[in-house]
């Protein structure tokens, strides 16, 4: 059981304490210790629990009394002497404007992002995403990636934030599992890539691509899978740069799938057999 010392009651919605969980932005929580990194929210017991295993710290947990014995309990007890605000699911969903899963939310500070290279070091398929802009096809992704045995996941500038909680959301928590980081542009660094030792696949419907059951991507010792932005797809510059243009086949007259979806059926045909 917590200390009662750290268990507050919501009383009064206006106060400053319930900011992070109220009123700032996810853009606002991602800059809100500028310049030494910001925060998130991590939603749900496991996903926090995920999040703990990864050694992010949690500042304060928001969640319903019957949680405190029940699912949030251990997670509780792995916190330390945080605030706990407390409140019932229609106050909490009054306050924080969104439906809670499972009546748990802890507010956990970011870590410095490593390198590429740190990222990359070891991996032998990373997936490269390129202006993916959809926190939900961004989480899929990561979801699939982790399920799927892809080592690391490279993100360009512009692609959505895997910390934003939808998308921590959508990945049960596995944005905390699989390493990541950003490439220094909106662009995708094939060069970078090839000097990091990987072969490039680009995901892309091209007159000259391949099958993505050709044997030559199975055989290639690292090879990284790179994918576009939802509708436009990867940017011209990018596929032809990439080693390889890979198509999925398709059946039925359709002509390709959404990205999350692509990216499972990349990961399970390209991934490394044990």
């Amino acid at each position: 059981m917590p200390d009662r010392t750290q268990m507050i009651e919501i009383t009064d919605f206006t106060a400053p304490e319930l900011d992070i969980y109220a009123r700032l932005s996810e853009n606002e929580l991602r800059h809100f210790y500028e310049p030494h990194g910001g925060l998130f929210l991590a939603e749900s017991a496991k996903v926090i629990e995920r999040a703990l295993h990864a050694g992010y710290e949690p500042i304060s947990l928001l969640l319903e009394p019957r949680h405190i014995e029940g699912e949030a309990a251990e997670i509780i007890a792995r916190c330390g002497e945080i605030p706990i605000y407390i409140a019932d699911y229609k106050v909490l969903r009054e306050l924080t404007g969104f439906q809670l899963t499972r009546g748990v939310l802890c507010a956990m500070r970011r870590k410095a992002l490593w390198g590429v290279e740190e990222v990359c070091d070891g991996a032998r398929r990373i997936a490269v995403l390129e202006n993916v802009m959809n926190p939900t096809n961004v989480g899929a992704i990561f979801r699939s990636a982790a399920a799927l045995n892809i080592d690391a996941v490279l993100l360009t500038s512009s692609c959505s934030d895997p910390l934003y909680r939808r998308a921590i959301r959508v990945s049960m928590g596995t944005v905390f599992q699989v390493p990541w980081t950003y490439l220094a542009t909106a662009k995708t660094d094939i060069d970078l890539l090839k000097n990091l030792g990987f072969r490039t696949a680009a995901m892309a419907l091209s007159d000259d691509s391949v099958s993505i059951a050709d044997e030559r991507l199975q055989r290639e010792e690292r090879l990284a899978v790179v994918l576009g932005t939802e509708g436009d797809g990867l940017a011209a510059a990018t596929i032809e740069a990439c080693d390889y243009t890979v198509r999925i086949p398709m059946a039925h007259g359709v002509d390709s799938l959404n990205v999350a979806a692509a990216s499972a059926v990349a990961f399970w045909q390209l991934g490394v057999r044990s």
